[in-house]
């Protein structure tokens, strides 16, 4: 019971790197007996803390990669935890825009070119597009101004559509880009439910929230003393397609019977 038996020691991420650092090493000093960590951008700074405080990470996109485990089935040090994305879900994004809008012949893939994940993605996408009829363009995505000016000179082109591919950034900038896709008209597949909430077409992914609940289980199996070397990395399970019915409207779209079907929620 949290202030009995458990002490959680708390640090929110911000979007300053610097601040994040911080807070990293703040929470390594103390020392615990795990920490868990939220996303590429706050495991990184906390391996960089430390190589003996035991990690479990969630939402982590590529976590071979990114050099936090020697490989998926045996870490190998002290981080373990739940990657978020598998490289095909690339592909699946495209098929599910080009369902959703057959006339496409042009999709911008909208990245932080920073992360090694995203040149990875574009790869996966790219593979899989002329099967499909597109012509995949990458957009790097780094202030405003840019993304803004970017999409409109993309969208220039009819029959174009719009991925965002995961990042930290595409969140903060999550308003802006459904904005965006919005005024110039352009079908757009996301990877998370808060998109579509928000006024975004479609998205398809993972059950973030999920990603949590198991890590707790990790979080517990290192209190009763095992190590996170010997917990494989575990890859997502569960996903979920969202659809927001007044946004295709919007566009002007006619959401073909299939894509209706696969959705687990439909937002009118």
């Amino acid at each position: 019971m949290i202030g009995r038996n458990v002490q959680i020691d708390t640090r929110w991420a911000t979007t300053d790197a610097a601040v994040i650092r911080r807070h990293a090493e703040e929470l390594a000093a103390l020392a615990p007996d795990v920490i868990l960590a939220g996303g590429h951008s706050s495991a990184a700074p906390l391996l960089q803390a430390t190589r003996s405080v035991p990690i479990v990470f969630a939402l982590v996109q590529d976590a071979v990669a990114a050099g936090f485990v020697d490989s998926l089935a045996r870490p190998g040090g002290n981080a373990t935890g739940f990657t978020s994305w598998e490289f095909s879900m690339g592909a699946k994004w495209l098929e599910l825009l080009k369902q959703i809008a057959p006339g496409l012949t042009r999709v911008a893939l909208l990245r932080d070119a920073s992360q090694g994940f995203a040149v990875s993605q574009f790869a996966a996408v790219q593979a899989v597009a002329p099967s499909l009829g597109v012509e995949v363009i990458p957009l790097n995505m780094r202030e405003a101004g840019e993304i803004e000016q970017s999409v409109a000179t993309f969208a220039h082109s009819s029959n174009a559509g719009l991925i965002p591919i995961p990042s930290a950034a595409a969140v903060r900038h999550r308003d802006l880009i459904i904005t965006l896709a919005a005024r110039h008209r352009l079908p757009a597949v996301y990877w998370e439910r808060l998109f579509v909430a928000a006024g975004g077409l479609i998205s398809y992914g993972p059950d973030l929230v999920d990603q949590f609940r198991q890590a707790a289980g990790y979080v517990d199996r290192i209190f009763k003393g095992e190590k996170p070397a010997d917990l494989p990395v575990q890859v997502p399970t569960k996903y979920e397609t969202v659809l927001n019915l007044k946004t295709a409207k919007a566009l002007g779209l006619d959401v073909p019977a299939t894509v209706l079907a696969r959705a687990d929620e439909v937002i009118e």
